[in-house]
């Protein structure tokens, strides 16, 4: 009998199982069976919008937001990651994420990064705004029981929800809309409570304060690294030098070839 597979997730931060979306999604949800078929096909529509409205906003303030980036996620992928892989692919993960962003949203009218920033704003903000009317008073998207959508909503919003950012356009706006708030904390509170435990005030300020040093740390060696790189690259490069070949004359030839034979 083949082993069960065994799926690695991110860790958590900040009250949250796993700070990343994608495996905040997986890690418990109940399946459809009880969806009817027009809200299977509003499911679908929703994951849409949410991957093509509030993705780009969510990699942008992760990844891409320089303050964002260099304070909170940086260090703390980087010490989830073995050195010295910790130093080069969360650099790796913030081009791609820019990339992705540029791919999808850089066309005409928008090519200026910081229009294209503004548009996705925009567009995050309207997402939330959708999603916010469509859940109204209710527990779940779906009446009581939580679906496959309510898993997506939750693992694009918990981290925007629960990471302390310093730039936190999006996440203020996130705040102002109550019943979405209000979701976050009930799934944590129902379908996370033994995997997260409590985290004191106390306890809270040393992870805190742990972290500001991470950060300096991982810094100073990504600074180091890169002015090393540098130092290589203005280095000049000396030509492979040529070894003199030697000519035998013919006689010369021939005495070698009396000399090596037996």
């Amino acid at each position: 009998m083949a082993a069960p597979l065994e799926l690695s997730c991110w860790g958590g931060g900040w009250g949250l199982p796993s700070v990343h979306s994608e495996s905040l999604v997986v890690m418990k949800y109940n399946a459809d069976y009880e969806l009817s078929a027009k809200q299977g096909a509003d499911t679908l529509a929703y994951i849409a919008l949410l991957e093509e409205k509030l993705l780009p906003a969510v990699l942008h303030t992760f990844w891409v937001e320089s303050e964002n980036y260099f304070t909170v996620t940086k260090p703390w992928f980087a010490s989830r990651i073995p050195f010295p892989l910790s130093l080069i692919l969360p650099g790796r993960m913030s081009k791609g994420a820019l990339n992705r962003i540029l791919l999808t949203r850089g066309e005409p009218p928008h090519y200026h990064l910081c229009e294209v920033e503004a548009q996705i704003y925009r567009d995050a903000k309207e997402c939330l705004n959708l999603l916010s009317n469509r859940l109204g008073t209710s527990q779940f998207f779906f009446g009581d029981t939580p679906s496959t959508l309510d898993a997506y909503v939750f693992g694009f919003l918990a981290p925007l929800y629960k990471v302390r950012f310093p730039k936190v356009q999006l996440q203020e706006h996130l705040k102002q809309l109550s019943n979405l708030c209000r979701f976050c904390d009930d799934i944590l509170d129902s379908y996370f409570r033994l995997s997260l435990g409590g985290i004191s005030p106390a306890g809270q300020e040393m992870v805190d304060a742990n972290l500001q040093k991470l950060t300096q740390l991982v810094n100073k060696e990504s600074n180091l690294i890169e002015k090393m790189d540098d130092n290589l690259r203005q280095s000049p490069q000396l030509p492979p030098r040529k070894l003199p070949t030697l000519k035998l004359t013919p006689a010369e030839e021939e005495s070698n070839s009396l000399r090596l034979s037996p």
